[in-house]
C-alpha cells in the first residue's frame, strides 16, 4: 500500500448537534466532543426518516451519487407537528446494530426495537424471554439480602448523605431530610399520580404478546394530539405505560420522555401544552424524567453508571434548576440506584479499598485515613446485571473445574499443541475462566482447544456473535477435526459445534438446558468476546453450570459492544484469571496493515497482489461513484471477487456517502427494481436486525402475504410486514458496528470528507480487518486517517465490574 503525502485537511466543523447531555464518552468517535453528550458509538447519527436517496431506490427511481439529502452524523431531526419534534436520541449503530432511530412526524422508528409481531414466537422473543427469566433471578437474589451493606462509615458530606438516602430507600423509607445539603427554596410539588410499573428491563420496550389494546392506543393517541406530539408515538407509548397509559400520561406528561427518540425539549413542549400554567422547569416530575433520560443516554453510549458530579452538572445544563434534588427524587422513587466505589490508590489494590468500605465500613489501611471513593448513579437493570455478572464470574474463578480427563491427559494434549495453543490448553485444564486474545489467525487455537476437550470427553461448544462468525469458525472446526471411529455401541462423533450466542441463550441453538436450567455443557468458548455487553454476559455467566469452563476469546482492538459495558476489556484489566495472548500473526499485507493499526501505526505495506488499494477522492459524490465502480467492475475484474462477496463499510448511515446513499446507488447498479415490498425486491442484499445490537446480513428471496422472506447464512427468515421498515435495511453497505464479527473476501471502506471526526483507531482497525483477500479504501479524509489511528483510541466507559470483582477474587488470582 502506498499513500502519498497530502495537504492537511481543514478541520471539519463539529457535526454533532446538542447531544443528549450524558457525561462521559464512549469509544465511538462521533460521540459529543465536549464530554457532556452521551452520543452513540462510532458512526452514530441523528436523523429523521429514511432519506431521499433510499426512498428513490425503493420507488425504483434512478438515484445518483448524491440522490436525496441525508443528515450527516449528529444533524438535528426535522421538527414534528405541533412543535413536539421527535429525533433520534443517542441511538445509532452501536445501539441498534447500525440501524438508526428516526421517528420524524409519522414514520415511527427506523431502528429495530426488539419487538416481534404477534403470532409464532421468534428468535428475538425467545432471547428476550430468557433475559427476563435471568432478571427475575437477579431480583430474587437481591430481595434475599438481609440488609444494606455496612459501608461508608467514614464518608462525609454529599457522599455520606447520598449513601444514607440510598439505605433509606432500600429499607422502604424515604430520606427524612434533603440529601444534598441544606434545604433549597420550596419547589412546586408534583401531584402524586398512580405510578405505572416500569417495563421489564430489555434493550427496547417489549409489549405484551398481543400488543397494547386498541382502545388504550387510541386513548394515548388522543392525549398526544392534545399535547401537540406526533400521534405515531401512541403504540410505543401505550406499550411502555401499560393499561392506564392515558391517565399516567396526563398526570405526568414527562413520561413521554421514556419513549425512544423523544428529547427533553420535546417532552417539555408536550407538558406545557397539557399542563399550562402548572408546568415549570422546577417541577419534580421533570427533574426525575430528565435524570432517568440522561442515564438511559449514557447507557446507549456504553456506560453502566455515571459519576454523581457529572450527572448533576449535565442536569444543570439541561435546565434543571436543582440537580441535586432531582437526583434525590429519582433515588427516592426507586427509578435509579446510587453506589460508592473505592478508588485504587497508587501502590495499592482497589480490592482492599473496596472490601474496607463495602464489607466492614472501616478503612483497610488501619491508619485512620479515609479511602477515596466515587459516587455513581445508574439504572437498576444495568446495576443488577453487572452485580450478577461479577457473582457469576467469581464463581467460575473460585471453583475448581469439572475433572474430565486426568491431568496427564491434559498435559499430553498440551504437549501435542504448539506455542500459545499449548498455553491455552494448560490454562483451561486448571481454571474455570480463561481469556484468550488475538486476531483472525488466532481462531485456530480455540479450535484446537475444542477438539482436545472433545477428545477428552467434554461437551464442548463455541458461540460466536453472529451467523457469519459462527459459520466461519464451524468451517475451521470441520477442516481440522477428525471424526472418531464408530463402534457397535457408539456412533461416530462429529466433534464440537459452533452456534450463535443469541441462539445458545434462547435455546434455539446448542445443547439446550438441563433440569436445573443451566446449559448442558462442560466447556464453552465465546468468540468475539469484546461484543459482550453486561446484560448478555450476566445471562451467560448465570447459565453456566458449576464446574464448567468458560473461555472468552476475541480481539481487544476492535470496537466494543453495542450495549453498555466493556466486559472483555474490564476482565483483561482486572487480571482475575489466566490470560493467553496468541502469537499467531495475521498473514500477508492485510495482516501487516491491520496489526500496525492496532498499535497506532498506519504504515505502508507491500501489496504485490493488489491486496490493498487506495482510491483518493475529493468529495462525497465522487466517493459514491468510485465505490459503485469498485464493487460492480474493478474488484470482480482485477481481483476475481464477485460483487456479492464484496462488502462496503462506511462510518455512518447519513451523509452524502453514508450507508443509505451508498445502498441506493448500489441497488440501482446491481439489482434495480421498483421496491414493491417496503422498498425491497428479490435479490436485494439486506441487513436484518432481529434485536438491538445484532445484524444478520442476508438476501431477499421473495415477498408474500406473511412477510419478507430472507436468506441469512443459509437459514430462511420471514420478517412480518409490519416489522420490515423497523428491522430491515439494504445491506450492500454497512457500518463498522454492523460488520463486526463478519469477514468477506473483499471489502471497500468508504471514508468521505465529512467522516473525518467519526474516525478512531478501533473503527479503522475493525473496518480494515473485515477484509480477507482484498481491501480498497475510498479515501477522502486526507490526514485525518493517520491522525485517527495514531491519536484517537477507544474512549472510556464508566463501569463497575472491576470494583465488583475485586473483593470476590483471591489476591493471588
Amino acid at each position: 500500500m502506498s499513500t502519498e503525502p497530502e495537504a492537511a485537511a481543514e478541520e471539519t466543523a463539529d457535526a454533532v448537534g446538542p447531544g443528549p447531555g450524558a457525561p462521559g464518552t464512549t469509544d465511538g468517535p462521533d460521540a459529543a466532543h465536549d464530554g457532556s453528550a452521551a452520543a452513540a458509538h462510532d458512526g452514530a447519527e441523528t436523523t429523521t426518516a429514511r432519506d431521499g436517496a433510499e426512498t428513490a431506490a425503493r420507488s425504483g427511481a434512478p438515484s445518483g451519487p448524491t440522490g436525496g439529502t441525508t443528515a450527516a452524523p449528529g444533524d438535528s431531526a426535522a421538527e414534528a407537528g405541533g412543535g413536539a419534534s421527535v429525533e433520534e436520541a443517542g441511538t445509532g449503530e452501536a445501539t441498534t446494530d447500525g440501524t438508526d432511530t428516526g421517528t420524524g412526524t409519522g414514520t415511527g422508528t427506523d431502528a429495530p426495537d426488539g419487538d416481534t409481531a404477534a403470532g409464532e414466537k421468534s428468535e428475538a422473543e425467545a432471547e428476550l424471554a430468557a433475559q427476563r427469566v435471568e432478571r427475575e433471578r437477579i431480583e430474587r437474589r437481591k430481595a434475599e439480602r438481609q440488609g444494606p451493606v455496612d459501608a461508608g462509615a467514614k464518608l462525609s458530606g454529599t457522599a455520606a448523605d447520598l449513601l444514607a438516602a440510598v439505605r433509606a430507600v432500600e429499607s422502604g423509607e424515604k430520606p427524612a431530610a434533603p440529601v444534598f445539603g441544606a434545604p433549597e427554596p420550596a419547589r412546586r410539588p408534583a401531584p402524586e399520580p398512580a405510578r405505572q410499573p416500569r417495563p421489564a428491563a430489555s434493550a427496547e420496550p417489549v409489549a405484551a404478546p398481543g400488543g397494547p389494546a386498541p382502545e388504550t392506543v387510541q386513548a394515548v393517541r388522543t392525549v398526544l394530539a392534545e399535547g401537540g406530539a406526533p400521534e405515531t408515538l401512541a403504540p410505543q407509548t401505550a406499550a411502555l405505560l401499560g393499561e392506564g397509559a392515558e391517565g399516567a400520561l396526563r398526570a405526568d406528561p414527562w413520561q413521554l420522555l421514556r419513549v425512544t427518540g423523544v428529547r427533553p425539549e420535546q417532552a417539555d413542549g408536550f407538558a406545557r401544552t397539557l399542563l399550562g400554567a402548572e408546568c415549570g422547569p422546577d417541577d419534580e416530575r421533570r427533574g426525575r424524567a430528565v435524570t432517568v433520560w440522561l442515564l438511559e443516554q449514557a447507557a446507549l453510549a456504553g456506560h453502566t453508571a455515571l459519576e454523581l458530579p457529572r450527572l448533576t452538572e449535565t442536569l444543570a445544563r439541561r435546565g434543571v434548576p436543582d440537580p441535586d434534588a432531582a437526583v434525590q427524587s429519582t433515588l427516592a422513587e426507586g427509578e435509579a440506584l446510587a453506589f460508592q466505589d473505592a478508588l485504587e490508590e497508587p501502590g495499592g489494590r482497589a480490592d482492599s479499598a473496596s472490601r474496607s468500605t463495602q464489607d466492614t465500613g472501616e478503612e483497610g489501611s488501619g491508619d485512620g485515613e479515609e479511602r477515596p471513593v466515587r459516587v455513581l448513579v445508574g439504572l437498576e437493570r444495568y446495576a443488577l446485571a453487572e452485580e450478577s455478572l461479577a457473582d457469576g464470574l467469581a464463581r467460575l474463578v473460585n471453583s475448581a473445574p469439572k475433572q474430565d480427563g486426568s491431568a496427564a491427559d491434559w498435559e499430553q494434549a498440551a504437549a501435542a499443541a504448539r506455542g500459545s495453543a499449548a498455553e491455552l490448553v494448560r490454562a483451561v485444564a486448571g481454571h474455570g475462566l480463561v481469556l484468550h486474545t488475538g486476531g483472525e489467525a488466532s481462531l485456530a487455537e480455540p479450535a484446537a482447544l475444542l477438539r482436545t476437550a472433545h477428545a477428552l470427553g467434554l461437551r464442548a461448544w463455541a458461540a460466536a456473535h453472529g451467523m457469519l462468525g459462527r459459520d466461519r469458525f464451524a468451517a475451521l472446526l470441520d477442516t481440522s477435526s477428525e471424526p472418531s471411529e464408530p463402534t457397535s455401541a457408539e456412533p461416530a462423533r462429529t466433534g464440537p459445534a459452533a452456534v450463535t450466542l443469541a441462539g445458545l441463550l434462547s435455546g434455539a441453538e446448542g445443547p439446550g438446558r438441563d433440569a436445573e436450567g443451566t446449559l448442558d455443557l462442560d466447556l464453552l468458548v465465546v468468540l468475539d468476546a469484546p461484543q459482550l455487553d453486561v446484560e448478555s454476559a450476566a445471562l451467560l455467566a448465570e447459565s453456566l453450570p458449576d464446574g464448567a469452563r468458560l473461555v472468552l476469546a476475541g480481539d481487544p482492538a476492535v470496537l466494543w459492544s453495542a450495549g453498555p459495558g466493556r466486559v472483555f476489556a474490564d476482565l483483561l484489566a482486572a487480571r482475575v484469571c489466566p490470560q493467553v495472548a496468541s502469537r499467531r500473526p495475521d498473514p500477508g499485507p492485510l495482516g501487516e496493515l491491520v496489526s500496525g493499526i492496532g498499535i497506532g501505526e498506519l504504515g505502508q505495506v507491500e501489496a504485490p497482489g493488489k491486496e490493498v488499494v487506495i482510491v483518493p477522492v475529493r468529495e462525497a459524490g465522487e466517493a459514491v461513484h468510485r465505490t459503485v465502480q469498485l464493487v460492480a467492475d474493478s474488484v470482480p475484474r482485477a481481483i476475481g471477487v464477485p460483487a456479492e462477496d464484496t462488502q462496503v463499510i462506511t462510518p455512518g448511515h447519513g451523509g452524502a456517502a453514508g450507508t443509505r446513499a451508498l445502498n441506493a446507488a448500489l441497488k440501482e447498479r446491481l439489482n434495480p427494481g421498483p421496491g414493491r415490498f417496503g422498498g425491497f425486491d428479490p435479490g436485494d442484499r439486506v441487513a436484518y436486525s432481529p434485536a438491538p445490537g445484532r445484524t444478520l446480513p442476508g438476501r431477499v428471496t421473495k415477498a408474500e402475504a406473511d412477510g419478507l422472506h430472507l436468506a441469512c447464512a443459509g437459514e430462511t427468515v420471514v420478517v412480518p410486514r409490519d416489522r420490515v421498515e423497523q428491522s430491515v435495511r439494504h445491506g450492500w453497505a454497512l457500518t463498522a458496528h454492523q460488520a463486526v464479527g463478519g469477514r468477506w473476501p473483499a471489502v471497500v471502506v468508504v471514508l468521505p470528507g465529512d467522516a473525518a471526526q467519526s474516525l478512531s483507531r478501533p473503527w479503522v482497525y475493525t473496518a480494515f480487518g473485515r477484509a480477507a483477500r482484498h481491501l480498497s479504501v475510498v479515501h477522502g479524509v486526507e490526514q485525518a486517517l493517520p491522525r485517527a489511528v495514531a491519536e484517537v483510541p477507544a474512549k472510556p466507559r464508566t463501569t463497575r465490574l472491576p470494583v465488583l470483582l475485586a473483593p470476590q477474587v483471591p489476591t493471588d488470582a
